[in-house]
Parts: structure tokens; C-alpha cells; sequence
């Protein structure tokens, strides 16, 4: 995309890591993160726009992700790593707040660094992903229990090494079909074609078994585009980016001593009507007087999928803005 080319990409190691981002713009900063699987490059459709009305904007890689470190260990992607590596990229940058937004995976990364240190995480915007606390039950039980006799997505990815043989086999295929399958072009498509959840796997099969073929590459991501996920993960590999998912348990237990206190922090929620994740979040969404009780706007955008920020950029960003003008610093 020609209007990324002014885009400043930086490598420092912090945390034990090396860290890469990538920023534009000058002004109160930004923090970007991206979820599962993705990349900086997923705020593609804001950096450019943030930078333009005055801000700074920083996209990271996610350790595990593109050009920052891949740790081997499993605890190596706990949250509190995930919130230690955000502390330390803003004393690199020079920055002593931010405000944070993720998406995805991202999100509950956002959530978790206002959550644990609102003196420096400003304001927080969640896409996708909507705040909760920890619960009373084990999480790999809970995500058992919601695949009932089939296997939900994120018990199918515990196992090192399965879902990765998956994955690696065809990171362009893969990649193509989970992106449009989580999409709202996808999902209306999956239903027009009598297919179960994309989210369950049937026993002994894939994940990609339920995917959906685009007929043509939708508007918001070019085969360009696919290029670039397609380089970043065929360099990466998917083992980081799974750990994420592997260390559910590890991080309530991490985080189990903040149950019940809420986020104090100026607070955005913006979600997909088709997306998996805001659906199954609803009671999270219905508990945001009491867990988000400086939130600002929740925003559930019509037809969208997972992608919000991709799939409808130009509503993101209008969010965006609008919520980072009543928080500017």
C-alpha cells in the first residue's frame, strides 16, 4: 500500500526480546496489537490515519510474531509478559503513557496492561475481544465444555505440534480460508452453505476442514496483502503465535488476585455482529457498568466479522478518533 511508505520500522531488544514496531506520526502515542494470526500490518488502514490527526501511532509485532523474538518455552507468552514487553517498548520510545488498543488477542493484552497499570495505559480500546474478569473455572475446562462433542478451537490448538502440522502444511491456504471463514463476507457464506461452526473441530479432523473458499480476494484484503501474512509466518512459524492460547490456565492464575476489580481507565469496545468472539462475549458486554465503568462507547458494528479493523476501517478509525479526542493528553 503506496500510503505506508513513510512508515518507520525500529528493533530494540526489551523485555529479554528483540521487539519489533512500526510507527508514524508525531503526537500522544498510540500502542497498537494485533491478534491471532496477524501482524502489525493489520493496522495497516490506521496507522496512517492516526498519524494524520496528530498522534503517534506504534504497531507491534507480538513476540512470537514477524521480525520480534520467538522465545521456545511456553510461559515465555504469559500475559504478564505480553504487558511486560508494552512497559518496556514505551521506555525505548521515550514515552512515559500511551493509550492501547488490540484486537483480537490483542484486545485482552490491552485490557490486561490498563488493567494492571493504568498510571501508564492511559485509556484502552478492545476490538473484537470484550473485557472480563477471570472466572471461577479452570479456562481449558471452559473451552472444553463449550466445544461439547466436538473440539472448540482453542482446546484443538493446546497440544505443541498439532495444530502447527496443520498450519505449516499450507500457510497460504490456511491463512486464506481463516481469514475469509472469520470474516462477514464468511461467515453469511458458511451459513448459505449449510456448514457446522468454523470455530469446532470434529473429531479426527481439522480446523481447516470447515474453512470457506472466497471466490474472489474481498475488497479489504488484496492478495498483496495475503503476501505479506503469508512471508511474515512462513519466516515465524505458528509455535509462538499457539503459545498464546497455551498459557489460558497459566494466566489465571497469574491474574486471578484482580478478580473483580474493574478497569479505571477510559475504555472503547468496538465488535463485529458476525464475529465470533463478541457473540460469545455478551455477558462480558452486559457486565461493562461494572467492569468498564469509565467506558465511553460500546459499538457493535452491523454485518462485520473478526476483522473489524480491516473488514471496516473507515468506522474504526471515526471510533477511534472520536474516543482518542475525549482522552487526549
Amino acid at each position: 500500500m503506496s500510503e505506508l511508505a513513510g512508515l518507520v520500522h525500529g528493533t530494540e531488544q526489551v523485555n529479554g526480546i528483540d521487539l519489533h514496531w512500526v510507527e508514524a506520526g508525531e503526537g500522544p502515542l498510540v500502542l497498537l496489537i494485533h491478534g491471532f494470526p496477524e501482524s502489525w500490518y493489520s493496522w495497516r488502514y490506521q496507522l496512517p490515519v492516526l498519524a494524520d490527526a496528530g498522534y503517534r501511532a506504534v504497531a507491534i509485532d507480538v513476540r512470537g510474531y514477524g521480525e520480534s523474538g520467538r522465545p521456545h518455552a511456553v510461559e515465555e507468552y504469559r500475559m504478564l509478559r505480553h504487558v511486560a514487553d508494552n512497559l518496556a517498548l514505551l521506555e525505548v520510545l521515550g514515552e512515559t503513557q500511551a493509550v492501547v488498543v488490540g484486537h483480537d488477542w490483542g484486545a485482552p493484552i490491552a485490557w490486561a496492561s490498563a488493567h494492571l497499570r493504568p498510571d501508564v495505559f492511559r485509556a484502552v480500546a478492545g476490538l473484537s475481544v470484550p473485557f472480563t474478569h477471570s472466572g471461577f473455572s479452570r479456562p481449558t475446562e471452559s473451552f472444553a465444555a463449550m466445544g461439547g462433542d466436538e473440539e472448540f478451537y482453542i482446546s484443538y490448538f493446546q497440544e505443541p505440534g498439532r495444530a502447527e502440522a496443520e498450519i505449516e502444511a499450507d500457510v497460504r491456504g490456511w491463512l486464506r480460508g481463516m481469514y475469509f471463514t472469520a470474516s462477514g463476507e464468511g461467515v453469511r457464506a458458511a451459513k448459505a452453505a449449510g456448514l457446522g461452526p468454523s470455530m469446532l473441530i470434529a473429531s479426527g479432523g481439522r480446523m481447516c476442514d470447515r474453512f470457506v473458499e472466497p471466490e474472489q480476494p474481498p475488497v479489504w484484503l488484496t492478495e498483496d496483502d495475503l503476501d505479506f501474512y503469508v512471508g511474515e509466518f512462513e519466516r515465524s512459524g505458528f509455535t509462538g503465535p499457539l503459545h498464546r492460547y497455551r498459557n489460558v490456565d497459566r494466566d489465571w492464575e497469574d491474574l486471578s488476585v484482580f478478580r473483580g476489580r474493574p478497569i479505571e481507565v477510559p475504555a472503547l469496545f468496538i465488535g463485529g455482529e458476525l464475529d465470533g468472539p463478541t457473540r460469545w462475549g455478551s455477558r462480558a458486554i452486559e457486565r461493562f457498568p461494572q467492569t468498564l465503568p469509565r467506558l465511553t462507547r460500546a459499538e457493535i458494528l452491523p454485518g462485520c466479522g473478526h476483522w473489524v479493523q480491516q473488514e471496516r476501517p473507515d468506522d474504526v478509525n471515526a471510533l477511534l478518533l472520536e474516543f482518542l479526542d475525549t482522552v487526549r493528553a
